[in-house]
C-alpha cells in the first residue's frame, strides 16, 4: 500500500492551505492516523492526530489554526491549515498506523511528504 500527499505549496504568511493523503488501497483496520512535518535541520514532530472514534490531538503551536479530518471509509486524510506562519514552513508527511489486511502487523504507513512553504 502506498501513501499519496498532495496540496503543499507556496503561501504568504496569514494563508491557507489544505493537505490530503489518499491511501492506495483499504485498510483491514486503522488505529492512528496523522501528519507529521521535518523543517531543515530539525527533528520530525508530531502535527495533528486522529484515532478511532474521531478523537483529535494537536500540537500547542497549530492548536487553533489546523483542523485533521478523515473520510469515513479512512481512506483519505486531510489537513486545514490555516493562519500559516513561516514557522510552519517544513515538508509534511502522513502517517497511517495500523494493519493492511487481517494478517498483517500493526505498522507505520508513511507518505513521501509534501512541502510547505509560508513566506511573503
Amino acid at each position: 500500500v502506498q501513501l499519496q500527499a498532495s496540496g503543499g505549496g507556496l503561501v504568504q504568511p496569514g494563508g491557507s492551505l489544505r493537505l490530503s493523503c489518499a491511501a492506495s488501497g483499504r485498510f483491514y483496520s486503522i488505529n492512528r492516523m496523522g501528519w507529521y512535518r521535518q523543517a531543515p535541520g530539525k527533528q520530525r514532530e508530531l502535527v495533528a492526530s486522529i484515532i478511532s472514534g474521531g478523537f483529535t490531538n494537536y500540537a500547542d503551536s497549530v492548536k487553533g489554526r489546523f483542523t485533521i479530518s478523515t473520510d469515513n471509509a479512512k481512506n483519505t486524510l486531510s489537513l486545514q491549515m490555516s493562519s500559516l506562519k513561516p514557522e510552519d514552513t517544513a515538508l509534511y508527511y502522513c502517517n497511517f498506523n495500523g494493519r493492511y489486511t487481517y494478517v498483517s502487523a500493526l505498522s507505520d504507513y508513511w507518505g513521501q511528504g509534501t512541502q510547505v512553504t509560508v513566506s511573503s
